[in-house]
């Protein structure tokens, strides 16, 4: 069943808000250097196009909470570069066939690199990445009842490579503390399709 993302968007935005209201006053003088940071966010993707399976299940649209640490270098207010491990969560469900149901689960992990532009606005921040995802995946389809498929029809656990790509807008307060929400398309490949992140993370700039 899919989660609803309104909460965590909500919950982000009001943080933002009080945020920009607290840095009015505060100067803008940390304009290079490495950061830090870690976020949270939804992850969803598709499952599809996989050979005896989706002709019996159809596609499978799924989600699940997603986690990731990166570190990062400014080398001025509009450009920098980041290294991320970014651990998408372990997406799984069940479903109902004709004459059968079954469980299936996703399981995606691993390091990205991005390069990023900035566009500064006061203590505002729109950005824009074009990256690079280099990940494990393991997919298993399993049904309960169906003849000669009873069972594990599907498991595959593979080397993945993805390109990235993201925008946000954020905030930062006391010249180091970075709050960002994005949005970030992955094009993964073979039978995960569609997969996307909404991102909440802070960092902190030295």
């Amino acid at each position: 069943m899919r989660t609803s993302i309104l909460p965590l968007l909500r919950y982000a935005c009001v943080v933002l808000a009080a945020a920009s209201f607290a840095g009015q006053a505060l100067a803008d003088d940390n304009n290079s250097g490495p950061y830090i940071g870690a976020g949270y966010g939804q992850f969803d993707v598709k499952i599809e196009n996989v050979e005896d399976v989706t002709d019996v299940i159809g596609n499978i649209d799924t989600d699940d909470g997603a986690w990731k640490a990166f570190f990062g270098w400014r080398f001025n207010k509009f450009l920098s570069l980041e290294a991320d491990y970014v651990d998408l969560g372990n997406p799984r469900g069940n479903f109902n066939a004709s004459g059968s149901d079954g469980n299936y689960s996703v399981d995606l992990s691993g390091f990205s690199g991005y390069v990023i532009g900035t566009l500064p606005i006061t203590i505002f921040e729109l950005s824009a990445k074009a990256g690079y995802y280099w990940h494990d995946v393991k997919l298993d389809v399993n049904f309960n009842n169906v003849g000669a498929n009873n069972g594990n029809v599907l498991h595959t656990d593979d080397n993945g490579e993805a390109w990235v790509y993201g925008v946000g807008a954020g905030v930062t307060l006391i010249e180091h503390i970075n709050l960002l929400l994005e949005y970030e398309y992955m094009d993964l490949q073979k039978q995960l399709k569609d997969a996307h992140v909404f991102w909440v993370s802070a960092a902190w700039r030295f």
